[in-house]
């Protein structure tokens, strides 16, 4: 029996385990990260990709990545909450000394363990770039694991990148080829204006030896994934992270269906081979 096995589990993978606030970072004008460490009982350990269901007591229940690793020997877990109505309104808002409610994990991970000697290239979409900073994070701390690792991020302008200071001192390494693109160039913004498609079209690649990591609007995935396979990267060596409406966690309630998939089971990591067809039907 592994140390995480033997955690203890709350009686239904439905009955939120309290996790206190600890510490929580501003990223941007509505997106904050949330440190989150257990009142008394852990949960096991996130890994990269999986999401946990968070909840605001009172208010509501919602689906957020992990943005952050986490380890066996360390309890903690790192969220990154975009405001957008009550329930994320009311967790963004949790100040240190809140306690939240959190089940979980759920869901498909980034399957890291697989990509292990390949190269990496991280193509991240405005906050989709929180359930991928754990990608990043792992190759820093693994150097030797991975091939060329490149991380391409793109936001609206300079001041809605996730991470800033991180992002810049990713730039400044030479672990990790770092892409920052801005849809709106303000004042004082010297880099790289566009869609991520940009440079990602530029990029030099392996496809033979190429696994892709692709986070963000549907379209903006859509749009890298056939730069991806047009310069020859296998539809199955693309991993794409989709977002429907979480509601159960566990495959219940079908809210989050997406043609054969129910996404809080399924996915919401899956490979480009299985999303492409998809993501073709309109409002699915």
């Amino acid at each position: 029996m592994t140390e995480a096995s033997a955690l203890p589990r709350p009686a239904s993978a439905m009955t939120p385990v309290p996790y206190l606030v600890r510490d929580r970072v501003v990223e941007n004008r509505d997106s904050a990260t949330l440190c989150l460490e257990p009142v008394r009982d852990r949960l096991p350990a996130p890994r990269p990709g999986e999401f946990m269901m968070l909840y605001a007591f009172g208010i509501g229940e919602a689906a957020i990545s992990v943005s952050g690793l986490a380890g066996v020997t360390d309890p903690t877990i790192s969220h990154t909450v975009r405001a957008v109505g009550a329930v994320s309104r009311a967790l963004h808002d949790a100040l240190p000394g809140r306690v939240i409610g959190v089940r979980g994990p759920f869901g498909t991970n980034w399957g890291l363990s697989d990509a292990t000697g390949r190269d990496l290239v991280i193509v991240a979409g405005g906050v989709g770039l929180a359930p991928l900073r754990p990608v990043v994070l792992a190759a820093l701390a693994d150097p030797d694991r991975f091939g060329r690792v490149t991380l391409i991020a793109g936001a609206r302008s300079r001041d809605d990148f996730l991470f800033g200071d991180q992002l810049a001192e990713w730039a400044s390494g030479r672990a990790i080829e770092v892409h920052r693109t801005v849809d709106i160039p303000i004042q004082g913004w010297a880099g790289e204006v566009g869609l991520v498609t940009e440079p990602l079209r530029r990029l030099p690649i392996r496809p033979e030896r190429t696994t892709a990591f692709l986070c963000g609007p549907e379209p903006m995935m859509r749009g890298c994934a056939e730069v991806l396979t047009g310069n020859g990267v296998g539809a199955a060596d693309i991993r794409v992270s989709l977002e429907r409406n979480m509601q159960c966690g566990i495959g219940w309630c079908g809210h989050c269906q997406l043609g054969p998939l129910l996404l809080c089971r399924d996915g919401p990591v899956v490979t480009y081979d299985i999303a492409a067809p998809l993501l073709r039907v309109e409002e699915l």
